[in-house]
């Protein structure tokens, strides 16, 4: 199976999983916490599995920019081109920390604004999605403590495609607002799934939830594999208003998404 996977989509798979490992060796031996200059908590796994990745990247891909949260946190991110990396090493720190399972290691390759490629993987869950739009979508089961195994990977259909109306929001387990409730109480959303990281993606592309809003503050490192992923997927992450994509590379606002809302497969409101 693996020669029929787009190299981009292994190489991106490979690099998550890889990321992962890092991620669960350290919850095994003991997690330290500080707090960055925001008040966020960041941990030994977050720096050293975005320094794994930052370093696989520049060997596979010379001259491409990286944007990796702990990078841009450390001041130390280049500025984005027309194709970069978009990076977040361990996406629900909280969780981690909390000794929930719904964290997630996401890497994105973004062109002319759009995300075209994505990998997500939950190393606690063993679980990993990796694909794009024009590359297909694919899944697998992989133990964050084996080593990587391409035959894993397989060509994964969504279960869920027919049109319906969003019935289950999937909402996030530590930043749920206000402005978010009104929204699902605007639209008639009374079932909700809550869950932290970019995991939220996954529950839309499996069928397991129908749309995700919000409207509090994410980056794009947040975001970028999970769109690239639902979209391959045949799903939809929309600017707030429903106008458009959600796009990225912006810089002038030190990649701060304007919130979204993310639909599954079929799902109208």
């Amino acid at each position: 199976m693996a020669e029929h996977i787009p190299p981009l989509v292994l190489e991106l798979a490979r690099l998550a999983h890889g990321a992962g490992r890092i991620i669960e060796d350290v919850r095994t031996g003991g997690i330290n916490v500080r707090l960055k200059p925001d008040e966020s908590p960041v941990t030994q796994a977050d720096t050293m599995a975005e320094a794994y990745i930052e370093q696989e990247l520049a060997r596979s891909h010379p001259g491409v920019p990286v944007i990796g949260e702990e990078l841009v946190a450390a001041g130390r991110a280049a500025s984005p081109g027309e194709r970069f990396f978009l990076v977040d090493p361990l996406d629900g720190t909280r969780e981690f920390i909390a000794g929930r399972d719904s964290y997630s290691t996401n890497i994105a390759l973004v062109e002319h604004g759009r995300s075209i490629a994505g990998a997500i993987y939950a190393p606690a869950r063993g679980e990993l999605f990796a694909g794009g739009p024009a590359l297909g979508l694919w899944r697998a089961e992989l133990d964050a403590h084996a080593s990587f195994d391409a035959a894993a990977l397989a060509p994964f259909t969504p279960p869920r495609t027919e049109t319906r109306q969003a019935r289950v929001a999937v909402v996030s387990f530590s930043h749920l607002d206000e402005k978010t409730e009104a929204w699902l109480t605007e639209h008639g959303i009374t079932e909700q799934m809550r869950m932290g990281s970019a995991w939220k993606f996954c529950m839309l592309i499996t069928g397991k939830g129908d749309v995700y809003p919000r409207f509090g503050p994410t980056m794009e490192w947040d975001t970028a594999a999970g769109q690239a992923l639902l979209e391959a997927a045949g799903g939809r992450t929309l600017l707030p208003d429903l106008s458009a994509p959600l796009t990225y590379g912006h810089e002038e606002t030190r990649f701060l998404n304007p919130g979204f809302v993310a639909f599954a497969p079929g799902v109208t409101i």
